[in-house]
């Protein structure tokens, strides 16, 4: 009897030494999961915070890389707008690690479209002030171009005036001289005008390798103290519109390029007394020459 008390006693002992190994364990079991849970739930909110900074850089970084191009422009807002959705189902994300893993694959997907977009839109632009600089290159060229072209016309323009102003002739010693001619010819100097019957003019074209050879007209213009045109008194058109030249003779001289002494003469009976003034025009009107002389 009392080794049968034993026994059950012994028993008991053993049935709540496994209860009690029982419950440790159960226990322990317990804390184990509690503890994954709460590092689960860590590295979850980790995650989540991870790819909500990723998304705003995602939404930063494509709302930087504006582009001219509209294709790539409407590409770049579509995933902006997608980046924003979803982050904000991330954000709402409350420890669903299934709904975490589908945002993980929508995040990678959006990011290679990002990263290829951008790149894209950078190889634009890269190639745009390639572009630019080889149309400033060449503008510069074209500049460069069109100011020597124009360097050559001021040149040649310069040229040109100089071998025309070289190439006019000059009419030099322009001298009148008041003579009284006899009946044998013979002519005298005389100052008074009661006494003259004739004007010799005399002038000297000058010398010019470069002039052209060939007829030159001269209109030679004289005038008494009382305004009065002396000679043919004919009338041209020179110059600008509406301008006219009164002449008392011409004279025509063939020039050859060497210095050529030309002589004219007015007759006339009743020369005024006072103070003369006498002009050479050439066949463009030009004034090459001009004196005064008196008669008393």
């Amino acid at each position: 009897m009392e080794n049968q008390q034993k026994q059950k006693n012994s028993g008991l002992k053993t049935a709540v030494i496994i209860l009690g190994l029982l419950l440790l364990g159960s226990v322990g079991y317990i804390i184990k999961m509690s503890m994954d849970n709460k590092k689960e739930v860590t590295e979850l909110t980790t995650e989540k915070d991870k790819f909500a900074s990723d998304l705003k850089e995602n939404i930063a970084q494509l709302k930087a890389s504006q582009s001219e191009n509209a294709e790539l422009d409407a590409e770049r807002q579509k995933l902006i707008k997608e980046n924003e959705e979803l982050l904000a189902k991330v954000e709402k994300a409350e420890g669903d690690v299934a709904a975490m893993a589908r945002y993980k694959n929508e995040y990678f997907r959006l990011k290679r479209e990002k990263d290829n977009l951008v790149a894209e839109i950078e190889l634009l632009k890269e190639q745009n002030v390639a572009l630019t600089s080889s149309l400033d290159s060449t503008n510069v060229v074209l500049e460069s171009e069109r100011q020597f072209k124009d360097t050559l016309l001021v040149q040649n323009d310069n040229l040109f005036k100089t071998v025309e102003k070289g190439s006019k002739l000059a009419v030099l010693n322009l001298n009148v001289q008041a003579v009284k001619e006899r009946s044998s010819g013979k002519q005298i100097d005389t100052d008074k005008a009661s006494r003259a019957d004739k004007l010799k003019v005399n002038f000297i074209i000058a010398e010019n390798q470069i002039a052209q050879s060939g007829d030159r007209k001269y209109y030679v213009q004289v005038i008494d103290s009382k305004n009065n045109i002396l000679g043919d008194k004919e009338t041209i058109q020179t110059g600008g519109e509406g301008m006219s030249l009164t002449y008392s003779f011409i004279s025509v001289v063939k020039y050859e390029n060497k210095t050529v002494e030309v002589k004219e003469e007015i007759s006339g009976d009743d020369f005024e007394a006072g103070t003369y003034f006498v002009n050479v025009f050439n066949e463009k009107g030009e004034n090459v020459s001009k004196t005064s002389f008196s008669l008393r």
